[in-house]
């Protein structure tokens, strides 16, 4: 007869495995789940950026804005030719002769043809039309930029899902081998070769890694649905990146690259283009110090016909006039000429700000040459790390099914394994955005993707 002690274990041993068979039901689901996400739509990282510079909704606004700019680029919104308008005038008038005792009913048509041109304005037709290609220019600088901000976004979303990615394989596989080792250790305890206490420690490591690989794998989904966003998907697309999370080992010189971001950074062309328009500004300002003389010409044509009953003469007439304006302003409270003082003032505060940008890039250049050397040289200390844990981890492995080390040595040595393992995986990704970043402040990299 069985004991009720024995009787109760029995059921334990039942309910654990009944626990791992459904712990393994969720656990394989999520992993078939992943499985056919990454099954859905391959996509390169050269057809992540193409994709991404033709529908991300940034670069669409931008364009929208260089469209509109190349609009107003014309002669026409400058003001330099004339406005010519056609008007028509229906009038209707009783006229009562004083003692004639009879009511005069008129009705007269007027049309006329008018033609209105600033002969001389101050120049401000031409200060005008250079503005508005200043400004045109400045809206293709805005999308240059727009488009590097863009692509690196691309380049740098796509690189962090591949992140996410090979640290979700890491979890997995460290899920898989505590999952068989407690399956081993229940066997273990079947034939009573091992106590209740390592069970527990076993079942501890693969619920652990259990929720680390589900909590790695929502990471991986998030990063994907980011990667959508920048590439301007408007519904949820599961993507299998084809490339992988590579290192960029390139050797720099620093002189070489402030060069390039002094002749090349779209921040600071577009700062440039705005010093233009302010020194433009100054000029337009001084226009108004110029007299204005303007003509103002047309044909007109009166046509007065009597109504019924009406003792009105019928008569046409018609005249052309071709009348000159000279004005000039001669004082209006110095507003003329504050509103030049003004404009210079705009002027060296654009000019301090293209100093203070150009202060910037160079610090910020600095910095992130320093910061991707520095990359390098974490990225091969955390692959030695990593091929010694890898090492560790197949070595503990037999010491373990050998009884040499038990439960919590091996735990330890797995955690140190995972950790040098996304270390060398983060290694990869920082020394990538950071070669990333230093491509779009020389405003190099449309050209590197």
């Amino acid at each position: 007869m069985k004991t009720n002690l024995q009787i109760f274990r029995i059921r334990i041993r039942k309910i654990e495995k009944l626990f791992i068979l459904i712990m393994l039901f969720f656990i394989l689901n999520s992993v078939k789940s992943y499985a056919q996400e990454n099954d859905s739509l391959t996509i390169s990282l050269k057809e992540a950026v193409q994709k991404g510079l033709k529908n991300n909704f940034g670069i669409r606004i931008s364009k929208k804005d260089t469209e509109k700019a190349n609009n107003n680029d014309t002669w026409g919104k400058a003001g330099i030719f004339p406005i010519i308008s056609l008007n028509a005038n229906q009038i209707n008038h009783i006229n009562n002769t004083a003692g004639s005792g009879e009511n005069a009913y008129i009705n007269s048509l007027s049309p006329n043809l008018n033609i209105k041109l600033n002969l001389f304005n101050g120049f401000s037709a031409i200060l005008s039309k250079q503005n508005s290609e200043y400004l045109k220019l400045l809206s293709e600088g805005n999308l240059k930029l727009t488009l590097e901000n863009t692509v690196a976004e691309i380049v740098n979303a796509y690189n962090l899902v591949l992140l996410e990615e090979e640290k979700l394989k890491v979890t997995e596989n460290l899920m898989k081998l505590s999952k068989d080792r407690y399956k081993y250790i229940l066997i273990k305890k079947d034939l009573g070769l091992s106590v209740r206490y390592q069970v527990l420690q076993e079942k501890n490591s693969f619920l652990t890694d259990s929720l680390n690989f589900l909590s790695q794998l929502m990471n991986k989904q998030n990063a994907m649905r980011e990667l959508g966003k920048v590439l301007g998907d408007t519904e949820i697309i599961n993507y299998k990146l084809t490339d992988r999370l590579g290192i960029k080992n390139k050797k720099f010189n620093l002189a070489d690259l402030e060069t390039q971001m002094f002749r090349n950074n779209a921040n600071l062309k577009t700062q440039i283009i705005s010093n233009r328009i302010y020194e433009n500004n100054i000029k337009s300002a001084r226009s108004t110090l110029y007299p204005s003389l303007s003509l103002n010409a047309g044909i007109a044509q009166t046509n007065s016909f009597p109504m019924l009953n009406s003792v009105a003469p019928t008569y046409y007439s018609q005249n052309a006039y071709a009348d000159l304006t000279l004005s000039y302003i001669i004082f209006n409270g110095n507003n003329r000429k504050r509103a030049v003082e003004n404009a210079k003032i705009d002027t060296e505060k654009s000019e301090l700000k293209t100093e203070e940008l150009k202060m910037i890039l160079r610090n910020n250049l600095h910095n992130l040459y320093e910061m991707y050397e520095i990359r390098k040289q974490m990225y091969k200390v955390a692959e030695e790390n990593f091929k010694a844990a890898s090492l560790n981890m197949e070595i503990s492995k037999e010491k373990f099914r050998v009884g040499i080390i038990n439960s919590f040595n091996i735990r330890d040595i797995q955690i140190i394994y995972m950790n040098t393992a996304f270390a060398l995986s983060q290694s990869k990704y920082y020394m990538l955005t950071r070669y990333n970043d230093i491509l779009k402040i020389t405003g190099k990299i449309l050209e590197a993707y």
